[in-house]
Order: C-alpha cells, then structure tokens, then sequence
C-alpha cells in the first residue's frame, strides 16, 4: 500500500511511502483490540474506593434500647448498616484492576487498529518537521493545512520532539507521541492518525515481530 508524503501545508511532496502489508493491511481482529484497549483502561484505574462497614464506624458499644417490651425489633448496635450514620453492607474495598495480556495479543491488537484506519484512508503520513520554539499557533497552522482542525487527532513521532509537543499541549483535540508510545487505545479514540515519516520504520519494525 503506497501512501503520499505531504508537507505541513498538507501539499503533496512528490514522494510516496510503502506501508507493511503486515502492520497496516491484515485483517482486523475486533476481539484484540477490545482487550488491549479494556486492559488499558483497567490499569488507569486507580482502584482506591473504600466504605467504612461496621466494624470500622466510630460509635457507642452501649445497647441503644432494651431488647423486649419496645414493639420494634431488638437492634445492640449504633453502628448497624440499618441505622442512619451506620456502617455500610458489603461496600467497596481496595482493589486492583490491572490484568496482564500477551506480548503477541497486544501487537496484533495494534496493527488491527492501524489496518482499520488504514482501510478508513484516516492515517496520513507527513514529512518531519520541528518548531524553532513552541508555539501553539504554528502548530494550528499544520491542523489547517491538513484539515484536521475540527477532528480528534494523533500524531506520532519518530522521536522526541519537546517543542511540537508543547505546541500541541494546550489542544484539545490533538494529542503527539512517540512511536513508543503508540498503544490501540489511542489509535481507536483519534478520528485521523498523523505519523510522521520518521516514525514509520521503527513503527513496522515494533509490529512486525
């Protein structure tokens, strides 16, 4: 599959890039992909809600009532769950909700998702650029260019680049990474996926193993 090289303009430069059938023209394997992005989501959670039941509630030990003769039912506890400031049945607790995946599951999951933007012609690949400084207008500027304005969009680098992803930072809907860095979930949640030339053979290199 051959794709342009364009500029930050989004002008043609004349040159045209192969893309690994392997990475980016396999098909889809929907299941992989809900893996990797439900284990990314899992292992973002911080897991640290927690109810305090009834032996952890601060509270009197005296009987409240007497046992008989009340014509209500006998209760010993402040701290019951039935009584208002009570201790909670059965709450929350600490948990961790990491799980792990294999190694070949998650690049499968991966050139999944490159190969579904691929066949939605939402990847474009542009020639490598740098800001002298960051400046978020300039980079606002390359969104026009490529028409991308108005859409959520990813783009990868080759390699670290302070300064476009400082100029990138305070967008909303555009988010720059490192081709170390590329994971299915941000692949799928991007409407359009910017990689830049550089980037491409490490990419292909990563996936292909």
């Amino acid at each position: 599959m051959k794709v342009a090289v364009v500029d930050i303009k989004g002008k043609d430069t004349g040159r045209k890039v192969e893309l690994s059938k392997d990475v980016f023209g396999i098909e889809p394997n929907d299941h992989a992909m809900y893996l990797d992005v439900k284990q990314h989501m899992a292992n973002k959670r911080q897991g640290t809600h927690k109810a305090k039941e009834r032996g952890e509630i601060v509270g009197s030990t005296r009987k409240i009532k007497k046992q008989k003769g009340t014509g209500t039912a006998r209760a010993g506890s402040i701290k019951s769950p039935i009584f208002k400031g009570g201790g909670r049945v059965f709450g929350p607790r600490p948990k961790d909700y990491s799980f792990k995946l294999n190694k070949n599951l998650k690049r499968l999951a991966r050139r999944s998702a490159l190969s579904m933007k691929a066949n939605e012609k939402a990847i474009t690949i542009i020639e490598d650029f740098s800001f002298d400084a960051p400046k978020t207008k300039e980079f606002i500027s390359v969104l026009k260019g490529l028409e991308l304005e108005n859409k959520k969009t990813l783009f990868v680098l080759g390699e670290s680049n302070n300064n476009v992803y400082l100029s990138s930072r305070n967008l909303k809907g555009a988010e720059v990474i490192t081709n170390s860095e590329l994971n299915t979930y941000r692949i799928m949640n991007a409407n359009n996926v910017v990689l830049f030339e550089g980037s491409l053979e490490a990419i292909e290199e990563n996936l292909s193993k």
